[in-house]
């Protein structure tokens, strides 16, 4: 209780956001880091997951390509980053995309693919190109499982951009770092509840983004509510995705009235 007591007086203490080495300038720093990941991020997977979701083809890479990620450690990458390219901004970018790609990727594309068929097919129908139909149609319709995943891909980024500090680098990782080093380990508790705080805003926020982006009135119905793990979401699109095209592809048409699939179903 002490180490909370003197990590919660060190917080509300004012002179201690001030200067160079303070507070505020640890949480710009650590926003700057997590801004830079997703953004690369967001770059690299959500094309990738659009046009696999869109054309149905390298389902396999998605699933394999998520789960290959998910097993590096972060921290190992950091420092082989650090070998490769020395201190600075690149190993931990690098380190926190690997980390972020996977949420991203995964509701990119369970998005894309769970999109009514009927819709796409009224679509085509209509003479929109197949560029038209991705952007206008499929991405509409998909924002709030993109959103969901660039939500849980900020998360993830946030809560593990503390091993910038690794690299030489700022953010609120130098408490954790700095905190045990010196063994004054309420600076430790610290870095880990600023985190924790700024991880539970931006949660917060992208919530609110993932519910104002659902389609229709149906969202005023309902308050915003936690989003559903990524894994069951790329699982659950695959199959029913392509459960549904080969029914199209074999009836020859879709019957009005039915429920698109979901990654519930």
């Amino acid at each position: 209780m002490n180490f909370l007591t003197e990590a919660l007086s060190f917080i509300f203490t004012g002179a201690n956001w001030a200067g160079p080495a303070g507070l505020g300038i640890r949480i710009l720093e650590h926003l700057q880091y997590t801004a830079v990941a997703v953004v690369f991020s967001a770059l690299v997977a959500i094309p990738i997951g659009m046009i696999i979701g869109h054309t149905g083809r390298g389902t396999f890479l998605v699933v394999t390509g998520v789960n290959a990620l998910r097993a590096l450690p972060t921290l190992g990458v950091l420092l082989l980053g650090v070998l490769l390219w020395g201190l600075g901004l690149v190993p931990p970018t690098v380190a926190l995309m690997l980390l972020g790609i996977p949420p991203l990727l995964a509701g990119t594309y369970s998005g894309i693919a769970n999109v009514d068929r009927a819709v796409v097919d009224a679509a085509r129908s209509m003479g929109m190109t197949e560029r038209q139909v991705l952007l206008r149609v499929e991405v509409r319709n998909a924002l709030p499982l993109i959103l969901g995943g660039l939500r849980t891909s900020t998360l993830q980024i946030v809560a593990t951009a503390t091993v910038a500090a690794y690299a030489s680098l700022g953010g609120l990782g130098r408490y954790l770092i700095d905190g045990i080093k010196v063994r004054e380990f309420y600076l430790a508790l610290v870095g880990a509840l600023m985190v924790t705080a700024l991880a539970l805003i931006l949660d917060a926020l992208l919530a609110l983004a993932v519910w104002t982006s659902e389609p229709g009135s149906n969202r005023f119905r309902r308050m915003p509510q936690p989003f559903l793990d990524d894994e069951v979401a790329l699982e659950g699109a695959a199959p029913a995705a392509s459960g549904s095209r080969s029914e199209a592809r074999s009836s020859g048409r879709y019957e009005r009235g039915v429920a698109s699939p979901t990654v519930e179903g």
